[in-house]
């Protein structure tokens, strides 16, 4: 009753009209950003931590918490209208929000990307109100064995799931696992695969991975292919979902939103594995249609992760306010925004600043309900982006990379990893080889090294504390599951395929 009486406190000072237009401001800058290809909310938070000077600090973090969800909002609009994430958790909506918007139901696809980040977002957040105890007790009981296993489990599901061939996806997520291993061993400092650039000694960021290999390389990928077909005029498709879409869809949101949260309140969980893990589970439970439609734009593949998305955005938050601990990007920035004001995160933060947190808190149903306003009616109108004609459009695509990659460090360095990169991204087009599962790897591989020297360490080198706790066992069955499930289907596909071959030969 404390905390709905808090909240209640919280919605009187979020609906302030000062703080709903902070909170406008947040929406659509965030969505704006999000739609560039490497720019991202984390970047742009940064940007604005200037303005935490002159604006009082329940303002300053109404509209962050609007970048932030704003972003991951408009991070799905590239990621479906031209296969480019604007963010490394839009990735998954790609590969089927993509195919809908080539088949003239882009309009759709954005729609229930939008629907879907509403209803995930603001249950979520209830969530954040009502179990945030709970979520954090869990957090803190995971061991490093637990994020090891968490992290397997993710390597195999996706190089299982999001390839048509294992091989091939276990091929990309071991260039991924190479690319995370550049920079300075954390545990012995030493430099590794840097060859002699200074710049490389911090690694290389996440942004520049995710833009080279999906943006650069796609844009290489279409440019090399112009002169070999003809354009295409993609139809825009009605604004509006239908009864079907509907039922298709408001399932696969409630899953996402369930798997998203707890991921997101897990240090290191992110938003990257539970977006994985919902198209995973959308494509296993598909039926019928749906099953026929998955690889070609089936509407599930773009609901479920698109909830998980929002849904981990809302969890990263109770870390963050509870403990003060960041666990994605732009949770650290906000965590250097609560210090620009003398402020630490943590539960003496509820004690004596209970306004300033639960009009935050509020103020994400508020952005939610605005970000829904604005991206519905837009849905036709970006979706008209299709029609632009495609060398201009990946010219702008590539400009606009650079852009955002030059602005994270601004060094050449950077642009040239980043012109790597596109190479590498089209050539793994051109061979047939899945890009996620790349940039899985180089995410989650430095946390999974971590994490297992530290669980062996806490063993003195006894391998068997990997399968001491109950939860990395688990974890490490589902992982195992996920890795044989193919073999065993191509085998089971075989032995229905062997008496139809042998009647043919008799």
């Amino acid at each position: 009753m404390d905390s709905l009486q808090l909240l209640i406190d919280g919605f009187g000072a979020a609906l302030t009209p000062v703080n709903l237009l902070y909170a406008l401001v947040g929406v659509t800058l965030g969505t704006l950003v999000g739609v560039l290809p490497g720019i991202g909310p984390a970047m742009t938070v940064a940007l604005l931590l200037p303005i935490t000077f002159t604006v009082p600090p329940a303002s300053a973090f109404i509209m962050f918490a609007g970048i932030y969800y704003g972003g991951m909002y408009g991070g799905s609009t590239t990621s479906i209208l031209l296969n480019t994430p604007g963010e490394s958790s839009s990735m998954i909506t790609a590969l089927e929000g993509n195919k809908m918007a080539r088949r003239g139901r882009a309009a759709q696809a954005l729609a229930t990307a939008a629907i879907g980040s509403f209803v995930a977002g603001t249950i979520a957040t209830a969530l954040l109100v009502v179990a945030a105890p709970a979520v954090v007790a869990f957090a803190i009981a995971f061991g490093p064995e637990d994020y090891f296993a968490l992290a397997i489990l993710a390597f195999t599901a996706v190089s299982a799931v999001l390839s048509r061939s294992l091989v091939r996806g276990l091929a990309s997520l071991g260039l991924g696992l190479v690319i995370g291993l550049i920079g300075i061993d954390q545990q012995t400092g030493q430099a590794r695969l840097t060859m002699g650039v200074p710049q490389l000694l911090d690694g290389i960021d996440v942004v520049i991975v995710a833009v080279g290999l999906f943006a650069l390389g796609e844009a290489l990928y279409v440019a090399s292919r112009l002169r070999h077909s003809t354009p295409e005029v993609v139809p825009v498709g009605r604004a509006w979902m239908g009864r079907s879409d509907w039922a298709r869809s408001w399932k696969p949101w409630l899953r996402g939103t369930a798997l998203g949260f707890p991921f997101g309140a897990l240090p290191g969980g992110g938003a990257e594995i539970p977006t994985f893990l919902s198209y995973a589970a959308e494509k296993r439970l598909a039926r019928g249609t749906a099953r026929e439609e998955y690889g070609k734009g089936a509407i599930e593949g773009v609901a479920g992760p698109e909830a998980a998305n929002n849904a981990s955005a809302a969890g990263t938050l109770v870390p963050l306010l509870t403990l003060g601990l960041p666990t994605s990007a732009t949770a650290a920035i906000l965590l250097a925004a609560f210090q620009q004001y003398g402020l630490q995160p943590g539960p003496q933060l509820f004690d004596h600043n209970p306004a300033l947190v639960w009009g935050m808190i509020a103020s994400l149903f508020i952005g939610n309900t605005m970000l829904l306003v604005l991206n519905l009616p837009l849905a036709p109108l970006w979706a008209r982006v299709l029609r632009i004609p495609r060398p201009y459009l990946y010219a702008g695509i590539v400009v606009f990379a650079a852009l955002g990659v030059y602005a994270l460090n601004g060094t050449v360095v950077d642009l040239v990893v980043l012109y790597v990169l596109g190479l590498l991204g089209f050539a793994m087009r051109r061979f047939g080889l899945p890009v996620a599962p790349a940039v899985i790897g180089m995410i989650l591989g430095p946390m999974a090294e971590i994490q297992l020297r530290r669980a062996l360490a806490i063993g003195a080198g006894d391998v068997t504390v990997l399968v001491k706790s109950p939860v990395a066992v688990v974890l490490l069955l589902l992982a195992l599951g996920a890795l044989l499930t193919p073999l065993v289907r191509r085998l089971a596909v075989r032995r229905e395929l062997a008496p139809t071959v042998i009647h043919e030969e008799d």
